[in-house]
């Protein structure tokens, strides 16, 4: 798979919940800090959007926003500092339901939670920003796509419609990281600075293609198509890190996950993964996951 599929399987995003907000009005909801990630889509009218007591910002429709880490957030009509609570008013709304707020039909919202993937979405996601603000432009017709079909779903429930929210709302996800990554966003650190960078994701590709062959920087200049030095003193201003760490980090969240669902040993994994000792690659996995190899199993079994 390309970069961006692999982390999002690495995310294993699940557990969707969805619903819709139609309002009208003077209007102010607080959020509280959640677990997952949610991913709203603005269809109709705009709001203010403020990220745990933050400045606000405007949003018009058509815009996405992405809150990774579970932030507190308040959107609002009018720029307002305090609101609602949100457990308030969507309390008697089912999963795939619409709250009304006021009268509606000013604003229309649809908004998406994920559960993530434990310690190894942690990680990943320990490089992005509080909130990800995806603006429509002329590369996001997928995701105008996806939010007037949730917004479809979601207004006319009918046989399938919980599966089908959850599968949009995944695909609204990936066009929402893309249409991220095309916008020209300045972004420091971490995956997704890397997958923004041209030259860059080549050699991200290549090391996702093959985690356990022996590259050298000297490999992955050539296939950025940059010299050895260009490529690390490049590498490590767009993600923070050389390319060899980034490599290791990335074959450590990938034996994360198959501790997780397998029960082959540890030696094997490590062997797959370039590691010539199990003692090696466990001082690696408790550098990059906080825990040991065997801890992580038992703790994903349990």
């Amino acid at each position: 798979m390309d970069p961006l599929s692999n982390i999002i399987a690495l995310l294993r995003p699940h557990g969707c919940m969805a619903a819709g907000l139609d309002a009208s009005g003077d209007w102010a909801i607080r959020f509280e800090r959640h677990a997952g990630m949610k991913c709203n889509a603005i269809v109709r009218g705009g709001c203010w959007l403020s990220v745990d007591g933050g400045r606000p910002t405007r949003l018009e429709a058509g815009t996405c926003f992405i809150l990774p880490h579970g932030r507190p957030f308040l959107i609002s009509s009018s720029g307002q500092r305090n609101g609602m609570a949100a457990e308030t008013i969507y309390a008697p709304v089912p999963h795939g339901g619409t709250v009304v707020h006021g009268d509606g039909g000013e604003f229309y919202m649809t908004g998406s939670r994920f559960l993530l993937g434990g310690k190894t979405a942690e990680v990943l996601l320990a490089p992005l920003p509080p909130v990800l603000i995806v603006t429509p432009g002329a590369e996001s017709a997928a995701v105008a796509w996806a939010l007037d079909h949730i917004a479809a779903e979601l207004r006319e429930p009918r046989p399938g419609t919980a599966l089908s929210i959850e599968h949009l709302s995944h695909f609204l996800l990936v066009q929402a990281m893309r249409r991220y990554l095309d916008s020209g966003h300045l972004m420091t650190g971490g995956w997704l600075a890397a997958l923004s960078d041209p030259q860059i994701v080549r050699a991200v590709a290549a090391m996702h293609a093959d985690p356990g062959h022996a590259w050298t920087v000297e490999d992955l200049a050539r296939r950025a198509g940059l010299s050895r030095t260009s490529l690390t003193v490049r590498f490590r201003r767009v993600t923070g890190q050389t390319p060899i760490a980034y490599l290791t980090d990335w074959r450590m969240l990938l034996a994360a996950e198959r501790l997780r669902r397998t029960g082959d040993p540890i030696a094997g994994i490590a062997a797959d993964l370039g590691y010539a000792s199990e003692s090696a690659f466990s001082v690696a996995f408790r550098r990059t996951m906080g825990t040991t190899p065997r801890r992580h199993a038992r703790s994903s079994a349990e």
